[in-house]
């Protein structure tokens, strides 16, 4: 028997994405004893479909200005969780599930009593195979599987800036492997960083922690933020069975200037949440490692076909980066 646990589903502008997630919530296996809706949209579609779309345990929110923003629609949400639940669960709303998505996420709770947080696995963004054993340089071997190794690494590799960590982990000068880089193995893996469009928590650990204010608006990293500060009190896992499929809907999504901007200095701040005093050394690779990243952004606004993006993408973390010499965030 599953334990009680509540669904937060923060939206903005979404209305046809949040109906195909809600579509597939009721396939599950386990169904949440309730659903919170918490919209910032400025408009009132969203509302009026789930007004015709009739789903059980469904409660629905509209914020207002001062409480939209993913950090603060989330903290929103955490508020209006009923007290029978013992285990929350966030969602991105162009996410749809599997239908054993929350069976397998809950049972992570008893197979590792102790955890604090379970992260979901999405299955659409990589293509996996088992390992062929010739470590390949353009393959990214890992723990039997293997996938392809992005330009962005192989490169990395050759400047001595390859993460020295293992997928979900920080190495001190950050700019590690996400959590995709963990094969689809069926496996539960201890991790820092969970995604937090898949992600779940012990409801207890919301009596002392909320998501950071800092990150306003789009909230890029704030996921990274809240699960770095969440590891100082116990572990958090990924479990690869609790599959979804992330369709990366653009509606709602801000502009890419401010996308860039917020890649460097939501990156400095939350490698400075886990390493507030880094070495010289990891602070060398850590800007090493941003130039490389912004040198392949700019490179790409010259040979892509969406030049127009990714060069003010990377306007946007060129004046990020300059913004850290002169206005560097204060780290919480």
């Amino acid at each position: 028997m599953s334990k009680p646990f509540t669904l937060i589903v923060c939206t903005y502008m979404r209305p046809q994405p949040v109906l195909q997630l809600l579509h597939s919530v009721t396939s599950q296996t386990f169904y949440p004893n309730e659903i919170l809706i918490i919209d910032g949209s400025t408009t009132t579609e969203t509302e009026n479909i789930l007004a015709e779309n009739q789903f059980k345990n469904l409660k629905y929110f509209k914020v207002s200005a001062e409480d939209r923003g993913l950090t603060k629609q989330r903290n929103f949400g955490i508020s209006k969780v009923e007290e029978s639940s013992e285990i929350v669960c966030f969602l991105d709303d162009d996410i749809v599930l599997s239908p054993s998505y929350f069976e397998q996420l809950l049972g992570t709770y008893d197979t590792h009593p102790k955890t604090l947080a379970v992260g979901g696995y999405i299955t659409n963004e990589v293509q996996w195979e088992k390992t062929d054993g010739l470590q390949d340089p353009s393959k990214f071997y890992y723990d039997g599987w293997m996938r392809s190794e992005p330009l962005r690494f192989k490169i990395r590799s050759k400047l001595a800036l390859q993460p020295n960590a293992a997928p979900g982990i920080m190495p001190d000068f950050s700019h590690g492997r996400p959590v995709s880089f963990l094969p689809p193995s069926g496996k539960v893996y201890n991790i820092e960083l969970l995604m937090g469009g898949a992600s779940s928590y012990r409801v207890e650990i919301f009596k002392t922690l909320r998501f950071a204010t800092y990150f306003e608006g789009y909230g890029l990293y704030e996921d990274a933020d809240f699960s770095l500060r969440l590891t100082k009190m116990g572990d958090i896992y990924l479990n690869t069975n609790a599959q979804l499929v992330h369709n990366h809907d653009t509606l709602g999504r801000p502009n890419q200037f401010h996308y860039g901007k917020m890649v460097l200095r939501n990156g400095w701040y939350v490698w400075r949440v886990k390493y507030p005093k880094p070495s010289l050394k990891a602070r060398v690779k850590w800007h090493g490692t941003a130039f490389l990243l912004t040198a392949i952004r700019i490179i790409n606004g010259l040979t892509s076909k969406k030049k127009k993006e990714a060069l003010t993408e990377s306007l946007g973390r060129v004046v990020g980066w300059l913004s850290l010499v002169f206005n560097p965030p204060k780290v919480k």
